[in-house]
């Protein structure tokens, strides 16, 4: 079985609030739907369960998601 190839969105980007910064990571594969993780500076995930079908959307939804529960909420400890 080969490794299907991981598409990664325009839409990756660095999001900060109060001196803390995470990676919203969206990407799929070619045959998935847009995937969102949001990593922290300790390589702590948090990965969505549900495929959104259009990128913008996963972006929308991870900027609401640190807006309202704030960035704390996804950093995890260091190991």
């Amino acid at each position: 079985m080969s490794e299907q190839e991981v598409i990664q969105s325009k839409h990756t980007q660095q999001y900060s609030a109060g001196g803390k910064t995470v990676d919203i990571d969206i990407y799929r594969t070619e045959d998935s739907g847009w995937i969102l993780e949001i990593v922290d500076e300790n390589n702590n995930s948090t990965l969505w369960e549900d495929y959104f079908e259009k990128e913008e959307e996963a972006l929308a939804e991870a900027l609401d998601a640190l807006k309202e529960e704030g960035i704390d909420s996804f950093i995890g400890p260091a190991e």
